[in-house]
């Protein structure tokens, strides 16, 4: 069995690696000439909207999934006339429109950010009232770790925000004096078994995910969680890993967004669960039986912005395991991740502060 992937970054590598021991192969379709997985798997280089090249990567593969949301809408319903693609067009509709997303979560009753359509300046001087300050000016489409976004605290940032985003689809939503941020991670099969992840703890440094706890235990939060989450895979006939990211508030969770995909926040699954995100969507896409999501533990996981991280440092500290994306450093870019994995509470409390004082953690964190 051979599984397409498009795109060729850290999560088609991370997919490849854990469906190698079941004995399925990937092919990976990315514009980026030699994306990190071209390490592990072969990569067609093109545009995801390369006839030619969409058509050789079918050719290879019996099924298909995705790494990013940014896929042409236009290339899924392509593919989708001759193979299986999950999780399906229409989470990946969802997901690429954050109007839609958050119109989605009020169709099913799930606590959002109040939120209005803007489309012209006219209109966002209207909807700034209904919604309130502070408020968050975005992008409905692309944006990710924190780009394409503007907070209006006053009047005066009305005409500001309208000049930094302006000419493209917005969506203004309030904003969430959280007390902190969490994610689910979900994993749906074809009959429609679901399985969950404990719920993650995050924490972000300029709008990217610095580091990810869990198990984090909180027993009513996880079933409010898990519930939600039964709600949009069932109403997507979903197949496959999807991670909604929660801000906590007011005692309630508040639905964020959703990915489509397997997710920053649960790499600790590699090591720290049971069965990883990335082999359970393996496992959902072909049929095979899922994988328990039970932690092992306690997970601690950093990504590594910017920089790696010194190898031997790490690998010094009891529990940790290193994962080196080969991509080039540079300033916001996710190069790698380091994760702390130990079921002694004591020797884990104790090599998490050493692995926070390596990474100097105290200070970056928000």
């Amino acid at each position: 069995m051979k599984l397409g992937i498009l795109g060729g970054g850290q999560l088609a590598r991370m997919l490849t690696l854990a469906a190698y021991p079941l004995g399925i192969r990937t092919v990976c379709l990315d514009p980026v000439k030699n994306p990190c997985a071209s390490e592990v798997t072969k990569v067609i280089h093109a545009e995801f909207t390369d006839e030619a090249a969409i058509q050789s990567f079918l050719s290879d593969v019996d099924a298909v999934t995705l790494e990013t949301e940014n896929i042409p809408l236009s290339t899924v319903a392509r593919l989708l006339k001759t193979h299986d693609f999950f999780p399906s067009e229409k989470a990946l509709q969802i997901s690429q429109d954050r109007f839609l997303e958050k119109s989605f979560f009020t169709s099913l009753a799930i606590p959002t950010a109040t939120f209005r359509s803007v489309n012209s300046l006219d209109e966002l001087h209207q909807v700034v009232p209904e919604v309130g300050y502070p408020c968050v000016l975005k992008t409905r489409r692309l944006g990710y770790d924190g780009k394409g976004q503007y907070v209006l605290k006053t009047p005066a940032d009305i005409i500001k925000s309208w000049d930094f985003i302006q000419n493209q689809s917005l969506i203004l939503e309030s904003f969430v004096p959280f007390e902190y941020e969490c994610s689910l991670i979900a994993v749906r099969d074809k009959q429609g078994h679901t399985l969950f992840y404990p719920l993650t703890l995050n924490h972000h440094t300029n709008g990217i995910l610095r580091s990810s706890e869990a198990p984090f235990n909180n027993l009513a939060l996880q079933k409010t969680a898990e519930q939600q989450a039964r709600l949009l895979l069932n109403e997507l006939h979903y197949v496959g890993v999807l991670a909604i990211e929660f801000f906590y508030d007011n005692h309630q969770l508040i639905a964020n967004e959703i990915a489509p995909r397997v997710h920053n926040s649960g790499h600790w699954t590699i090591e720290g669960a049971q069965v990883s995100q990335f082999e359970n969507q393996i496992r959902a896409i072909f049929g095979l039986p899922l994988g328990s999501t039970d932690a092992i533990g306690q997970s601690f996981l950093v990504n590594c912005i910017g920089n790696r991280l010194p190898i031997e440092d790490c690998l010094a500290i009891p529990g940790v395991h290193y994962h080196d994306y080969a991509k080039t450093p540079r300033a916001g870019r996710k190069v790698g991740h380091v994760t702390l994995v130990d079921s002694d509470n004591a020797r884990y409390l104790k090599s998490k502060e050493t692995l926070s004082r390596l990474l100097n953690l105290e200070n970056d964190v928000e």
